[in-house]
């Protein structure tokens, strides 16, 4: 069973749904997500770990906090959520620079890495990745407000679209829609994406990985993250995704939980 709570952590109510028991494993969403799209996974999963997955800052039940959308305060929120044994931290899209610089910045609490369909900054490795029109879009200031005034359920069934090959629950859509109507959550979920050059330096100036990864490839980024991830890592397992698009937790759930829990198996 899947429960909610709410963790006060820098400046900020934090949303986090919590389900099972065992070693913690921790799952960041990205845009225009919230925790939903972690569900099936985390129904399956559950049997095993103790799974975690709150909504980033800014989306869902998160705070709409005004600032603190750079890597170095996003991965004190992570960390904040966290009992205080070493878990397994997973992310997509957005939320896997925050995973990605958790593992290297604190190999003390992540014992391991997952990481699926997301760029690492500019890190070499995906020059043939072309960055898709709505990080310019979404980059320019009160241009991307005025226009998706009104309009925020065609934003985000635009990137539904595209991020899956497969029949999106309706409670999901419709959870999805709600989380980023109004200027206030069209403003957060911006501020990640103007937060993009920032958090490109900060990846860029991480450690290198001591704690082994998981690198999943669906069916847009594909190679480019694992490219990406290599140079990085003393140890790294990839895995691809058949069938799916974008956002894989929904498109492809059990295979998305079949990855993970043999990785965590063979990497405890």
């Amino acid at each position: 069973m899947i429960t909610h709570h709410t963790v006060e952590a820098n400046g900020i109510q934090i949303h986090v749904a919590t389900a099972g028991k065992g070693p913690p494993l921790l799952l960041l969403h990205g845009f225009p997500h919230t925790w939903l799209v972690w569900r099936e996974v985390m129904e399956t999963l559950a049997a095993t770990h103790q799974v975690i997955a709150p909504d980033l800052r800014g989306m869902g039940a998160t705070t709409r906090a005004a600032s603190g959308y750079d890597l170095d305060t996003l991965v004190a929120d992570a960390l904040a959520v966290l009992p205080g044994q070493p878990a397994i931290v997973a992310g997509l899209d957005l939320g896997a620079p925050v995973a990605f610089l958790a593992a290297a910045r604190h190999p003390d609490r992540v014992r391991s890495l997952v990481v699926m369909e997301a760029l690492l900054g500019t890190l070499p490795g995906a020059e043939t990745f072309a960055a898709p029109w709505w990080f310019a879009f979404h980059a320019q200031p009160g241009l991307p407000e005025a226009l998706l005034d009104g309009h925020e359920d065609a934003w985000v069934d635009h990137f539904l679209r595209i991020g899956t090959r497969h029949a999106i629950a309706t409670d999901i859509r419709t959870a999805l829609h709600e989380a980023y109507r109004g200027p206030a959550s069209v403003r957060c979920a911006l501020a990640h994406y103007r937060a993009l050059p920032t958090n490109a330096r900060l990846v860029a100036d991480a450690p290198g990985l001591r704690v082994p990864a998981l690198a999943l490839a669906g069916g847009v980024v594909g190679d480019a993250l694992l490219r990406q991830l290599a140079p990085r890592c003393a140890l790294l397992v990839t895995a691809r995704i058949d069938d799916a698009a974008h956002i894989l937790p929904l498109d492809q759930p059990a295979a998305v939980s079949q990855a993970i829990a043999r990785f965590a198996r063979a990497h405890p």
